[in-house]
């Protein structure tokens, strides 16, 4: 879905007069259409979109409300852009500040002849709220996951290691339609579950351990992430108390969710769950962060979050509670945030599953 006259209007809100997108999932947001290379140049009125011959045909079929113009190398795209520019009488020229280095940035704005002004922030801000095209590709991907997480339950087994169900997720999640990861899978066990971020290995699955896998993948470009904490054989009082407390902890911050909340207070719903049981020393990260194109965007559910969450904005809740030398739980599904609420795009249970 292409977003061309979404951002022509908040650059005419900005004052700008145009606007050129570097950045690739930038270019993608707004045309609809996926190059490793090429530019977007938006201005209020048209817009236009370059690239060179390996995309010209694709591009040419799929790219709406832009024209589409073939750079070569007798006919490079910093040429075509100061043209474009020079054309319409552009003198200052909206730029990805966030998406070049200070040095690029420097030597396009003297390339193009223009004084770039950053601008980053408008596709950053206009990403945040999400259009119902984008929350059905994160749906379909989080349901692929999910059909992954089913077959996966069905052969875990002592004598597995984390790589192997690492894969096996991965492999599952392509072959039901992924057009690739969101992420690197996360998949410990044991001992190894106390590290929020930890890399599978080749340590084997045990009786009695506890098994975290955090994945997803992609559908049209939009992310899913989901992470379940399942035991294997059996689990001590201890682990059943300590996953019992991050549901609990879960289920609060799933509630507290809703547009205008402030993203500490929606993090603070679920911390202080932990805190009031015991536990708040193994809770370091933030409740959540939001989803989109890139797995981690704006605005977020955590302690240091001011701004409140928009209507639209899909965000996680994951709490987590990791305790080192022994176990984690980390229990995480996605938010739509409505006006009033929240909308769960995670339907995979998340009740303590003993296999």
């Amino acid at each position: 879905m292409a977003n061309i006259k979404k951002i022509q209007q908040a650059i005419s809100e900005e004052g700008l007069s145009a606007l050129w997108l570097y950045d690739e999932l930038d270019r993608l947001y707004a045309s609809g259409f996926l190059t490793s290379d090429g530019a977007v140049l938006i201005l209020r009125n048209k817009a236009y979109f370059i690239t060179d011959s390996r995309y010209i045909e694709a591009a040419e079929e799929q790219v709406k409300d832009a024209e589409v113009i073939l750079c070569t190398n007798e006919n490079r795209e910093t040429d075509i852009l100061k043209r474009l520019l020079s054309e319409n009488g552009i003198s200052e020229l909206g730029a990805q500040d966030g998406s070049l280095s200070y040095s690029e940035y420097l030597r396009m704005q003297e390339a193009l002849g223009v004084k770039f002004v950053p601008a980053q922030h408008i596709t950053k801000t206009l990403r945040e709220v999400k259009e119902r095209f984008e929350v059905e590709s994160m749906t379909t991907a989080q349901r692929i996951a999910e059909k992954a997480f089913d077959h996966v339950l069905g052969m875990l087994s002592p004598g597995m290691t984390e790589k192997e169900v690492a894969a096996e997720l991965e492999y599952q999640m392509t072959k039901n339609g992924a057009e690739g990861l969101a992420f690197e899978t996360i998949c410990v066990a044991g001992a190894n579950t106390s590290r929020p971020h930890g890399v599978p290995t080749f340590s084997k699955l045990k009786t009695g351990d506890f098994i975290t896998m955090d994945f997803g993948c992609k559908i049209n470009g939009y992310c899913s992430d989901m992470t379940r904490t399942v035991a294997l054989g059996s689990v001590s009082d201890e682990m059943c108390r300590v996953y019992e407390t991050v549901l609990e902890a879960q289920l609060a911050g799933e509630k507290a969710a809703r547009a205008g909340i402030i993203g500490r207070d929606m993090d603070k719903a679920a911390r202080d769950v932990i805190e009031r049981a015991g536990y708040g020393e193994y809770f370091g990260h933030g409740l959540g962060h939001s989803v989109g194109l890139l797995i981690h965007e704006g605005p977020n559910a955590s302690p240091r979050e001011n701004r409140p969450l928009p209507a639209g904005a899909v965000v996680t809740c994951e709490p987590g509670i990791y305790m080192p030398g022994k176990f984690g739980v980390r229990i995480e599904d996605m938010l739509h945030i409505t006006e009033n609420g929240s909308e769960n795009l995670t339907k995979a249970p998340k009740n303590l599953i003993i296999l």
